[in-house]
C-alpha cells in the first residue's frame, strides 16, 4: 500500500504524476478485468438454502409488509432524485446519527458492488464480527436490501424499523423542499437497524454515484471502488472520468482506498482525490491481485495476493474471472479494515479466509434455477456487465446452443447490451417485465433485429410466454442436448423470472 504525502506541499504534483504513470503502465496480466457483478451460483455439491426470502408465511405479517411497501412506493423512485444529501442528513440528525455508531466499509463503482459486498460481509462474519449489509436493488424481496449477520432481516423487523423511524421521516418531509425518496428512507432504515442490532461493522453499497448518494453520510474508514464503466450517464456523466468524479466522493479524509483497475482517466480522478484526502491507496495489480485461478468443480480455485501476503487454495463457488477479481478486492478491503498494510503486515488466517469465500452466494447473478434444459438468471444491465456474463457463461457451461431471454430498461444502453451477447446467443427472445421502466417490446425487438438479424429474434410480450418459448427452443432438437437459456437484461427481469420458475 502506498501512503500519500501531505497534499499541501509542492512535491505532490510530481508524486501524483508518478502514480498516474504507474497506473497507466500496469502489468495487464495482474489487472482486474473490467466487468460486471455477474456471479455463477455453484451447481455442484449439496444444494444450499435460497438466500432470497419468500413472502412472509403469516398473512398478517405479509399484509403489514405490503402496507409498508405501498407507502414507500408513494415516494420518489430510485431513478428520480435531487442530487443532495441534505434530506438524509436531516433524517440522521433527528434519529441521533445512528450511522456513527459503527465503523463502515463503503463500496462504489459501476459493476461488481453487490457481489463484492457479499464477499466482504462473509469475510468479516468469518472473523466473528457482527455485520450489517446494505445493498440495492433487490432481486425479489425488499427485505434483501438490509441484512444482519449475512441474512436479510426478517419481515417483522423490517416493518418495526419502518414504523420506528416513520415519525421522524414525516418530520423531515415537512421541513424539506422535497420529501425523502424511497431510497433515502430505506437508507435511514438500514442505518437505524444497524445501530439497533448493534453491528460491529456496516458494509454499504452506494445506490448511484457517490458524492450525493444517500449512503454518503457515513465516514467509512475503507472506500472500495469496483470497476467503473458507462451507466446512468444522464446522472453521472458521459465519460468514465466524469463518472469517477461523482464516485470519488465516498473517499473520506485519511481513509484507505481499495481500487480495482479502472479506465486510465477514471483512475487519474480517483488517485487525485485520494491525494487530496490524504488517503492510503491499494491498487489491483500492484498492491494486491489475483495470482492464479483455475476452474474447479462447482466454482474456481484461487491464489490471491493480499496486502499481507499470499492466500492459496481459496475455493470460490462462483464462476468467471471477474468474480476472482471481485474476491481480491473484497479481501484487500477486509485486510485494510483490520489495519493490514498500514499498521502491520501480518496476513489474516488462511483457513478462515477459505471458509468465508466457500460460503459466498450471489442470487440473480449467473444463477442456475433449472436443469434439462439449464436455465440461468443474470442481472446484467449494461454492456460491461453483459461482456463479463458472456465470458463467465462460456467458460463455465460450454452450452452447445444458448437461447437468450431479454427484457431491459428503456434508459439503458440496450444496443450495447445486446451486442455483448450476440456472439453467444443462437437466438434471442425479447420481452418485457412489469416495471414502467421496461423498454417497449416492439422497440426492443427492432434493436434486436438490427443486432441479431430477423431470423434469430422471437418476440413475446409477456415474460412467462418468453420463458416458455426459450425453453421450447432449447429442447426442440436432440442434437442440442447441451442447450441452455439465459434470462437477463435487468434485476427486475431476473426477479420476476425467478418467481415464475419457482425460486421464491
Amino acid at each position: 500500500m502506498t501512503e500519500q504525502p501531505d497534499h499541501s506541499s509542492s512535491p505532490d504534483d510530481d508524486h501524483f504524476d508518478d502514480i498516474v504513470e504507474a497506473e497507466t503502465n500496469r502489468d495487464p496480466d495482474l489487472a482486474v478485468i473490467e466487468a460486471g457483478s455477474r456471479t455463477l451460483r455453484t451447481h455442484g455439491g449439496a444444494p444450499q438454502a435460497d438466500p432470497v426470502p419468500a413472502r412472509p408465511a403469516d398473512p398478517e405479517v405479509d399484509k403489514a409488509l405490503r402496507a409498508v411497501e405501498t407507502e414507500l412506493a408513494t415516494r420518489w423512485g430510485e431513478t428520480k432524485l435531487e442530487p443532495s444529501v441534505s434530506r438524509i442528513s436531516a433524517l440522521m440528525d433527528v434519529l441521533g446519527e445512528p450511522q456513527r455508531a459503527y465503523p463502515s466499509i463503503h463500496i462504489t463503482g459501476t459493476n461488481g458492488k453487490t457481489s463484492t459486498a457479499r464477499m466482504v460481509e462473509a469475510l468479516l462474519g468469518a472473523f466473528d464480527l457482527r455485520t450489517g449489509r446494505y445493498t440495492s436493488p433487490h432481486v425479489q424481496s425488499i427485505t434483501e436490501r438490509i441484512s444482519l449477520d449475512g441474512a436479510p432481516i426478517p419481515a417483522e423487523r423490517f416493518i418495526e424499523t419502518y414504523e420506528d423511524i416513520k415519525p421522524y421521516v414525516e418530520m423531515v418531509d415537512a421541513q424539506q423542499e422535497y420529501r425523502l425518496s424511497f431510497f433515502e428512507v430505506l437508507t435511514g432504515m438500514a442505518y437505524a437497524a444497524f445501530a439497533d442490532a448493534p453491528v460491529d461493522v456496516a458494509v454499504v453499497e452506494v445506490g448511484m454515484g457517490g458524492s450525493w448518494d444517500a449512503t454518503n453520510v457515513i465516514d467509512a474508514s475503507v472506500a472500495v471502488v469496483t470497476p467503473i464503466s458507462l451507466d446512468h450517464t444522464d446522472r453521472l456523466g458521459s465519460t468514465p472520468a466524469e463518472i469517477a468524479v461523482e464516485k470519488s466522493g465516498i473517499i473520506k479524509q485519511g481513509a484507505t482506498v481499495i481500487l480495482a483497475q479502472q479506465p486510465v482517466d477514471a483512475a487519474q480522478v480517483m488517485l487525485k482525490k485520494a491525494v487530496e484526502a490524504d488517503a492510503t491507496v491499494a491498487r489491483e495489480g500492484m498492491e494486491f491481485g489475483v495470482v492464479a485461478r483455475e476452474i474447479a468443480v462447482g466454482g474456481q480455485l484461487l491464489t490471491l495476493r493480499g496486502l499481507g501476503g499470499e492466500y492459496e487454495e481459496i475455493f470460490l463457488p462462483l464462476y468467471g474471472a471477474h468474480q476472482a477479481h471481485n474476491a481480491a478486492v473484497a479481501l484487500a478491503a477486509v485486510e485494510a479494515f483490520f489495519g493490514i498494510g498500514s499498521e502491520h503486515a501480518r496476513p489474516l488466517d488462511v483457513d478462515t479466509i477459505r471458509k468465508a469465500f466457500a460460503s459466498v452466494l450471489s442470487p440473480g447473478r449467473l444463477e442456475v434455477v433449472r436443469r434439462s434444459p439449464t436455465v440461468v438468471l443474470d442481472a446484467a444491465h449494461n454492456p460491461a456487465g453483459a461482456l463479463a456474463t458472456a465470458e463467465g457463461l462460456t467458460e463455465a457451461f460450454g452450452f452447445s446452443r444458448l437461447i437468450g431471454v431479454v427484457a431491459a430498461s428503456a434508459d439503458k444502453d440496450v444496443k450495447g447490451l445486446l451486442e455483448a451477447f450476440e456472439p453467444v446467443f443462437a437466438e434471442i427472445v425479447v420481452t418485457a417485465n412489469s416495471s414502467h421502466r421496461s423498454m417497449d417490446v416492439d422497440e426492443l425487438a427492432a434493436i434486436a433485429v438490427e443486432v441479431f438479424g430477423d431470423e434469430r429474434v422471437v418476440v413475446e410480450p409477456r415474460l412467462d410466454d418468453a420463458l416458455e418459448a426459450a425453453i421450447t427452443l432449447a429442447e426442440e432438437e436432440d442434437e442440442y442436448a447441451g442447450a441452455g437459456v439465459l434470462v437477463t437484461g435487468s434485476v427486475i427481469t431476473v426477479g420476476e423470472a425467478r418467481l415464475l420458475l419457482g425460486r421464491g
